[in-house]
């Protein structure tokens, strides 16, 4: 590398001009050339010479000290950016990390939320489930308002189940069964509106296997007890047809002839007109 030419000192340069003075002072005396005068003129030129170099290397010494003092103020600069840049990275990796911490947050928040609408949602469904159970408890329990024969009734849940069952099993042909419900039920419901009915249908189940009388006795109790039920019509044409079956021709008679007098418009009484016929 090729070294740059160091500006003179005021030593080095004082030193120069007496170099140079001593030089001349040979010459002039071997060859007697220059007289006071120029000799002084020689002097103020080397002075003049020795004050501008002075200068320069003054300028030269201060630029170096301003350019020293900038160096000095760019190195501070730079120190100063670097820390504000150190803490700005701090500052950034700290955000970063509360937004990761939020993220997460979120997530788990998000999580949480689709936890509870899930858990909202069956709750809901059991409670949804849980009314309907109980609505149809309710029902089951609630009197009911049901049609016989034409006429309205209010019976109880348990009643109107006891009844359809009884009947269930006497449709099916099971007599047997189907008296035992029968009477059953009259003991369990003895008030219950259900019950011409009930007696009607358990003389028919009476009859059916093969206790006659016994169905007999339970038809014209229904006839007597309640003789405006909508089936005491009925009852005293099947109490006719068990007399026939007992051979007693007489008897079944005058129990047609009581149904076609009390009962002269029911179909019960226009079918006792056609057995009658057929009694000898």
């Amino acid at each position: 590398m090729q070294r740059q030419p160091q500006p003179l000192t005021l030593s080095a340069l004082a030193a120069a001009l007496a170099l140079a003075a001593s030089a001349f002072w040979p010459v002039t005396a071997r060859a007697g050339l220059f007289d006071d005068v120029e000799a002084r003129k020689s002097i103020v030129e080397l002075r003049d010479r020795f004050d501008q170099a002075q200068r320069q290397a003054q300028l030269a010494d201060a630029e170096r000290k301003a350019q020293a003092t900038q160096i000095t103020d760019l190195v501070e600069q730079i120190a100063v950016l670097k820390r504000s840049l150190l803490d700005l990275n701090a500052q950034m990796e700290t955000l970063r990390t509360e937004m990761a911490k939020l993220r997460g947050a979120d997530e788990q928040l998000a999580q949480g939320n689709k936890d509870l609408a899930r858990d909202l949602a069956e709750l809901q469904r059991k409670y949804k489930d849980s009314m309907a159970a109980l609505d149809d408890r309710i029902r089951r329990l609630e009197p009911q308002r049901v049609s016989l024969d034409g006429k309205d009734a209010v019976v109880d849940a348990p009643e109107k189940k006891a009844y359809d069952e009884a009947i269930g099993i006497l449709r099916k042909g099971e007599f047997a069964n189907a008296a035992t419900a029968l009477s059953a039920f009259q003991r369990r419901f003895p008030s219950s509106a259900y019950n011409g009915h009930v007696q009607y249908w358990l003389g028919n189940a009476l009859y059916g296997k093969g206790e006659v009388k016994e169905a007999m006795n339970i038809f014209r109790t229904l006839v007597t007890s309640t003789p405006d039920h909508p089936r005491a019509s009925e009852a005293l044409l099947a109490l006719a047809n068990c007399q026939i079956e007992l051979k007693d021709s007489k008897g079944a008679r005058k129990t047609l002839e009581e149904l076609i007098a009390n009962y002269p418009q029911s179909e019960a009484a226009l079918a006792g007109r056609e057995r009658i016929k057929q009694i000898k």
